[in-house]
């Protein structure tokens, strides 16, 4: 038995019964055992999953372009943070700062990374050293002042703990206990019981207008409201630009997600199963994009654009940063040999995994936040936006 599982087990032991939201925290950000804690936690090829950035560098140079205009729109401000939470390896700050070091704006920049686990940030400080001088570290929010500039974060949000509910005759919460058997097997199995939902949910489910029908079970994310209060708090003039896959609240909690979205990965394979692989797996759900936009809109920050990733990639221009790459034009973007890419880096497959809905195209949505400044028009969201339907 792994020392996180025990720990749980001592946990449920002494305080009785924990919510699936504490079981999902310990699980991934436990101090010393935590998936996303641990000293061997890998992500991209070697490891259990990848993101856009390990498909191809050209998703860090559109998001790159994004920064700048960004920095454009609110006047070109000598000083402009970048603050990425959920860096993962480093590659999109690499592949962004890669860009942006041949623009203006790179004079003006300052990057901050925010990262628990030493051994991930003792990687990305590796893989980013030619930007030292622009580079920082902190383990939270609250390790930097107010900011002017961009709070970027991908495939962060998913990763936040949730709470599982289920529809029978009542509402209930789904909890985590153990087997009552001593001495069998079953007293180190982890078994789920329910309880009577409290008023935090109670209020979500009115406040997004959720009516589950019988046998429905669903996640419910909480900590998307703590973390919006943490950076909209330093947020003194700028933007939020949020990537994840997740959906609007009707679309969230519609009757064909009956089951939820909750789901493992474990060596690039797919699971449902939360309890096996303890610290050894990533446990995800989806993100309900109405949350965001209405938590954040609460908080001071208005929502300027929600579209799917390949909408958004296509809008920002794509097609120009693909004619630099493959056209006849030298190469601006030169690829170090120090960063990993998965095959060719010059294969379109690459890029078509980004855009088409087959890949992250669809399942991956683009939205961005401001405050501070007067209404703006993104490029990204020209094609596209669909804010108002959250």
């Amino acid at each position: 038995m792994s020392l996180l599982k025990q720990k749980i087990i001592d946990k449920i032991r002494a305080e009785g019964p924990i919510s699936f939201e504490t079981f999902m925290s310990m699980a991934l950000y436990d101090p010393e055992s935590g998936y996303y804690t641990r000293e061997s936690t890998e992500i991209g090829r070697a490891g259990d999953f990848y993101t856009s950035p390990h498909l191809h560098r050209i998703f860090g140079i559109m998001i790159g372009r994004q920064i700048e205009e960004m920095w454009g729109i609110i006047g070109k401000p000598d000083r402009f943070s970048i603050v990425e939470m959920g860096a993962g390896m480093g590659y999109l700050a690499k592949d962004m700062l890669d860009y942006i070091s041949t623009k203006e704006l790179f004079g003006h920049i300052d990057y901050t990374i925010i990262e628990l686990n030493p051994v991930i940030r003792d990687r990305q400080k590796s893989l980013l050293k030619d930007y030292a001088g622009k580079m920082s570290w902190v383990s939270g929010p609250g390790d930097i002042g107010t900011i002017t500039g961009c709070f970027l974060s991908n495939e962060l949000l998913d990763a936040l703990p949730v709470h599982l509910v289920t529809m029978g005759d009542m509402l209930t919460e789904i909890f985590v206990s153990i087997g009552d058997k001593q001495g069998d097997d079953q007293d180190n199995q982890f078994i789920e019981v329910q309880v009577p939902c409290d008023n935090n949910i109670k209020s979500y489910l009115k406040e997004f207008s959720i009516d589950l029908p019988a046998g429905y079970k669903t996640e419910i994310n909480l900590k998307i409201r703590n973390w919006l209060e943490d950076i909209s708090g330093k947020l003194e003039k700028g933007f939020v630009l949020t990537i994840d896959y997740g959906y609007s609240s009707a679309e969230y909690y519609s009757e064909e997600r009956s089951t939820g979205t909750l789901l493992c990965y474990h060596k690039h394979q797919l699971n449902e199963d939360p309890y096996q692989h303890i610290g050894e797996q990533d446990i995800t759900a989806h993100v309900n994009f109405s949350a965001v936009k209405k938590w954040g809109e609460a908080l001071g920050l208005r929502t300027d654009g929600y579209c799917p990733q390949g909408t958004y990639l296509v809008a920002l221009g794509i097609d120009e940063a693909i004619t630099q790459l493959f056209g006849d034009s030298p190469d601006p973007f030169p690829t170090p040999k120090s960063v990993p890419l998965f095959g060719d880096p010059f294969q379109m497959a690459q890029i078509k995994g980004l855009i088409f809905p087959q890949g992250m195209g669809a399942s991956h949505q683009v939205m961005v936040q401001s405050k501070g400044i007067d209404a703006a028009r993104l490029r990204g969201f020209t094609l596209r936006n669909h804010a108002e339907r959250l």
